[in-house]
């Protein structure tokens, strides 16, 4: 049986929730696929993080594994293209960390494009109500970490598929942020989740950023 694996973050930087968490458990009680669906919670740590999502995908070895977290300044998903080899932290991890321009693989290439089906996976989130975009920057924190611990990832078997996807504040973020309701989220998650499974090959849509 074909294993997915979703993952989402716990709260940090003293916020109540982390709505990439609380989506995921959403589309996880609504799943009625036939792939198996494993969920877990990261912690925000970079080290922490990378170890934990190295013991999932050896333990249920999944063809495609979809890591969410929050990116609170975004007005809606955005499916992640690309993860670069550095760690550079605005605040400390979990675990009070706070890299400063540290390559998270000495030895790794520079960036890893995230393969599978980005844009039609965006349109998908979109189409089902929940706006969606393709992203070129996974930041720099532990969201960006495990983007590029998963291009690595899906390197190494033929066939695996692995996205990131970032989802916005849901209507108990911070005042002035912008929001989406949850429930919205989880069904532009699940969206996300369908195309990398369903479609095989990206929309050929020249729809890049000019800044």
């Amino acid at each position: 049986m074909t294993t997915v694996l979703l993952t989402g973050f716990n709260p940090f930087d003293d916020a109540p929730c982390n709505p990439s968490a609380e989506a995921v458990a959403l589309v996880a009680a609504a799943w009625d696929r036939p792939e198996r669906l494993v969920t877990a919670t990261l912690p925000v740590a970079f080290a922490r993080a990378r170890d934990e999502l190295a013991r999932l995908v050896t333990e249920y070895a999944p063809a495609l594994v979809v890591a969410t977290g929050l990116a609170g300044g975004r007005a809606g998903l955005t499916v992640e293209r690309v993860a670069v080899n550095l760690a550079d932290a605005r605040i400390p991890d979990d675990d009070g960390r706070r890299p400063a321009g540290e390559p998270l693989d000495p030895t790794g290439p520079d960036a890893y494009l995230l393969r599978g089906p980005v844009k039609a996976a965006a349109a998908a989130a979109t189409a089902a109500g929940a706006p969606a975009a393709m992203s070129l920057t996974a930041g720099a924190y532990v969201c960006n970490a495990v983007a590029y611990h998963l291009g690595s990832w899906s390197r190494g078997g033929t066939g695996r598929r692995a996205a990131f996807v970032h989802v916005p504040w849901d209507e108990h973020g911070p005042a002035g942020s912008p929001q989406t309701p949850l429930v919205t989220t989880a069904t532009g998650l699940r969206a996300i989740v369908d195309a990398f499974l369903d479609v095989p090959d990206d929309l050929v849509v020249a729809d890049g950023p000019t800044h």
